[in-house]
């Protein structure tokens, strides 16, 4: 679709029929005195006082424990950039669509204006208990880091940055795929981040739970090769992946790696750069809409790599709605008090084994593709795949679970 079309179809979907994606629905009936008698004065008063003796009753008289607050300032809306609170809130009603569409979770947008990151964690922290979780989106780093943790440690709720462990989950999902698809271990790889935002510092955390060895991976920013000889430029996460072990740049970083993440921006990897890479290498260029390389000069230089963007016309299309919202239903179904290690990585287990299934037919055909079975071009499964809810949902209450932060028992035939 050209971008004029683009344009104006966008516009109109958002437009019409009524301004919006989201609207709020009745979950109970309103047609008789009876029904208002109920619902509001005097009824109503009665699960009022059963709250206030216990408020955990607050789940069973309430829609808390199905409800999201999915929170935003605004300062890094997609790859747009700080465009402000407002700005951000088609993105986040976007994401309350997807929480809705694919795990029936009801979600709620809230555009955050502050001037501090203080008043941006006490504003969030004051309305934390309308909600049985919170997805904060689109807020730039470094402040985001500080944020999740500060509001984790005061929330009695899961609090979860999906740019930073969303993006994680699916992107090491696919990574790990595509390794073992070139007869390689992730603990033998040579990894190259390029990125070091709230989604590199995430992946590359993840990777390391994963089994990736952190002295063979190398955070690279716009000023080269995270090591201890130059400046941090104020992020307190980059510290914790100095590798003083040899290359300095981005281009020397690359020679012989075996994996590349980017999670950064678009065309910083040099032709020569990207021939440089180990044999059967694995390289995954996220940053929307434009990759860090171009996927067609991959396949023209290097069709030995095995290749994912974060672009839905291209294969292995890393997108975050294969794990949040299923994360979500597992998460608020067991009433987890957080979202833990654990938890991530068994669902990026369960992404990575839906994946090496047969795909029903219906994921085939909406895919509009001729065929799905795993190999180079198809190391992630679609987001319309319906395993994805109940194995995804059933990890992540599973892990919570054994895990020690589930507050409810996991049913024995949960998501069957």
């Amino acid at each position: 679709m050209d971008a004029k079309k683009l344009h104006e179809e966008a516009l109109n979907y958002h437009a019409n029929p009524v301004p919006g994606k989201i609207a709020i629905t009745l979950t109970k009936s309103a047609e008789t005195a009876l029904d208002l008698t109920l619902a509001y004065s005097p009824g109503v008063a009665e699960p009022v006082r059963e709250i206030a003796k216990n408020p955990a009753d607050a789940y069973l008289y309430t829609g808390k424990g199905n409800s999201v607050a999915i929170i935003s300032n605004g300062t890094a809306i997609l790859g747009l950039g700080n465009l402000g609170p407002l700005a951000s809130k088609p993105v986040m009603e976007g994401k309350a669509l997807l929480f809705k569409r694919f795990a029936n979770i009801d979600a709620i947008d809230i555009e955050v204006k502050h001037k501090t990151v203080d008043e941006f964690i006490n504003t969030v922290e004051c309305i934390a208990d309308t909600f049985g979780g919170i997805n904060l989106e689109d807020i730039k780093a470094p402040e985001c880091f500080e944020i999740e943790r500060e509001l984790i440690k005061r929330c009695d709720i899961p609090v979860f940055h999906d740019d930073q462990h969303g993006t994680a989950i699916v992107s090491a999902a696919g990574i790990l795929n595509a390794v073992e698809l070139q007869g390689k271990k992730l603990s033998e790889c040579k990894i190259v981040c390029l990125g070091a935002g709230a989604a590199g510092v995430a992946c590359s955390n993840l990777l390391i739970a994963a089994g990736a060895d952190k002295s063979k991976l190398f955070m690279v920013d716009r000023h080269g090769v995270v090591r201890s000889d130059r400046p941090q430029y104020n992020n307190g996460e980059k510290p914790n992946f100095i590798n003083d072990s040899g290359p300095k740049t981005l281009e020397e970083a690359l020679k012989d790696a075996d994996i590349l993440l980017g999670v950064s921006g678009p065309d910083l990897v040099s032709d020569e750069a990207l021939q440089s890479m180990a044999p059967k290498a694995v390289v995954f260029a996220c940053s929307n809409p434009d990759p860090e390389v171009d996927p067609e000069v991959v396949k023209r230089l290097r069709p030995d790599i095995i290749m994912g963007t974060g672009r839905s016309d291209y294969p292995n299309q890393i997108n975050n709605v294969l794990c949040f919202p299923f994360l979500f239903r597992g998460t608020l179904d067991v009433r987890a008090k957080c979202i833990n290690t654990e938890m991530k990585l068994a669902v990026m287990e369960a992404l990575r084994a839906i994946a090496k299934e047969e795909v029903p037919a219906e994921v085939v055909k909406a895919a509009m593709v001729d065929k799905l079975e795993f190999g180079p071009e198809y190391v992630i499964p679609k987001p319309m795949d319906p395993r994805l809810l109940p194995r995804l949902a059933r990890a992540a209450a599973k892990a919570a679970v054994d895990s020690g932060v589930a507050q409810l028992p996991m049913k024995d035939d949960y998501m069957l």
